[in-house]
């Protein structure tokens, strides 16, 4: 059985400085690192990576000075289990946290009333303080860890500064801000101070002002700041200026009469007009702005490497129903593109990576390896287990061929179904609990997964799915189970409800927030006071 061949990075400019030259550097002295993490931003959500609606000038130009890694993926469809997985470079089947944190599981599920005809597996409800994580890795070397915004990796006893981070502002049990995007944020590690402020702005400047004041100091340290917005997760907020603003250009380009279609579960949005959404977005775009300034003000940007990526797809069903990712299908809590490929970027100081992308794929788990190679650190590979070093590939070079997995045995809020996926080459495997059957894609030849192949390639699929299940038992996966109360005329009629009544909520909602008087009847998320 043959696969396809693995594509290389497509380098369009050369590196500037020579690797050697680079590494000698970052012996001598360690850079800095800003990784920043939105939540819930889809592959498609940005300006320069296709949207026509949302603008996104601060993340375009961190794009166009970083690889852009094309086929950047999370480590699952939905937040907790990404996030554990960028600290401890481990795959959620083998860390355990394979849902976020507060869904319910097994009976528990039943009250979602939601008729599945499977109950979804048991998780982890906190990461591990035995694992040694990225900032302690990097704290032990030397490195001030600040940590800013949405943590939801656990209770108290669990939350950043017990993982290696110095500083903890806004980071909590949570996964979504209590208070919504503007001041008061009920929030206990993060106090208000003025009325109407906006969050996403709120954690810039705190990074910012952590950086100026590391600054300040003339430590000999570096430091490792982590940004991680509770943006663009619902509820989606924004001020009156910037809903007409997106209101008024979703009306230049053309409102189209039906902007959902019908999944499994749920219908998915098909079309990018939201204003509401579209100004959440751009206000986390001038919260990046705000930290970018702070390092070029200070001299530190030729110092700096910044990430930037995602912790699952953009919202298309489910929350708020927010945004589009096509031509991915889907999105956040689904087991296709839309909920697994995000935006990944990395702009390393002394590598010239404009205009210069790269089509190997890639995920959370190799932030760990990659971060420690690029500081001059040694390797911790009983840590990051399922995590491998980008470097090669940023210098132009290759990595071991390898596959990428998934495993989500949970329903989604957003219609995802209880399965595991496995991508090898251009071929992507996924097996589903509810019935044991396997689907199959070239991604290559079909990105946006419209042509099961698994009838075609029965041998593919025989081989793809013995290395997914020898994964899974090597980790000791958790599995759904079946639902001993299961009712099928219960899920019949709820499915009914969802393709009439929701459906037509949802597409009159989305005409309603387009409307020239659409008023949100609360003084706009108390959002009256600006920035």
């Amino acid at each position: 059985m043959k696969f396809a061949k693995i594509h290389r990075c497509l380098i369009i400019l050369t590196i500037a400085v020579s690797v050697g030259a680079c590494k000698n550097t970052m012996v001598e002295e360690k850079p800095n690192i800003l990784f920043i993490l939105a939540d819930d931003f889809g592959r498609h959500d940005m300006g320069s990576m296709g949207s026509s609606y949302y603008e996104t000038p601060n993340l375009d130009r961190i794009a166009s000075q970083s690889m852009v890694f094309t086929q950047g993926y999370a480590s699952c469809q939905v937040c907790s289990p990404s996030r554990a997985s960028i600290m401890s470079g481990r795959n959620p089947a083998r860390h355990g946290i394979t849902d976020y944190i507060g869904a319910p599981s097994g009976e528990g599920w039943r009250r979602m009333n939601r008729h599945t005809i499977l109950l979804p597996a048991e998780y982890e409800r906190r990461l591990d303080t035995g694992y040694i994580t990225l900032p302690e890795a990097l704290k032990e070397a030397g490195y001030t860890t600040f940590f800013a915004g949405k943590w939801h990796l656990g209770p108290e006893g669990s939350w950043p500064t017990d993982h290696g981070f110095d500083y903890n502002v806004g980071g909590w049990d949570a996964g979504s801000p209590r208070g919504g995007f503007f001041d008061p944020y009920d929030n206990p590690n993060l106090e208000n101070r003025k009325p109407g402020e906006n969050l996403s702005l709120r954690l810039a400047r705190g990074t910012a002002a952590f950086i100026e004041r590391h600054d300040s100091l003339k430590r000999n340290t570096p430091f490792f700041a982590y940004l991680a917005f509770y943006a663009v997760h619902s509820p989606i907020q924004t001020t009156q200026e910037r809903w007409q603003k997106y209101r008024d250009k979703a009306d230049s380009l053309g409102v189209v009469p039906e902007g959902f279609e019908m999944g499994n579960y749920l219908p998915i949005r098909q079309v990018q007009d939201n204003p509401v959404y579209a100004g959440l977005v751009e206000q986390m775009d001038d919260a990046v702005g705000i930290v970018l300034e702070a390092l070029e003000r200070l001299g530190l940007e030729e110092n700096t490497i910044v990430v930037f990526t995602s912790d699952n797809g953009g919202v298309a069903a489910g929350d708020a129903f927010a945004t589009s990712n096509k031509p991915l299908r889907a999105g956040k809590g689904y087991q296709f593109e839309g909920g697994i490929r995000e935006p990944y970027l990395l702009r390393v100081p002394g590598m010239d990576h404009r205009g210069m992308e790269c089509d190997v794929p890639v995920t959370g788990t190799d932030f760990y390896p990659t971060l420690l190679e690029l500081a001059g650190l040694e390797q911790r590979p009983g840590e990051h287990l399922d995590g491998v070093s980008l470097v090669p590939l940023l210098e132009g070079g290759e990595i071991p061929p390898r596959s990428l997995i998934w495993h989500y045995p949970h329903y989604g809020n957003q219609g995802g179904e209880p399965s595991s996926i496995i991508r090898k080459e251009d071929w992507k495997l996924i097996h589903y609990y509810e019935d044991g059957r396997n689907e199959l894609y070239n991604l290559r030849e079909d990105e946006s997964e419209t042509t099961d192949l698994s009838a075609d390639y029965p041998e593919i699929v025989e081989s793809l799915h013995t290395e997914l299940f020898d994964f899974l038992e090597e980790t000791g996966a958790r599995f759904p189970v079946h639902d001993p109360e299961y009712d099928p005329e219960k899920e019949k009629a709820h499915l009914e409800w969802v393709r009439t009544v929701k459906l037509e909520q949802l597409e009159k909602q989305r005409l309603r927030f387009l409307s020239p008087g659409f008023e949100p009847g609360n003084n706009w998320w108390g959002s009256a006071v600006q920035d």
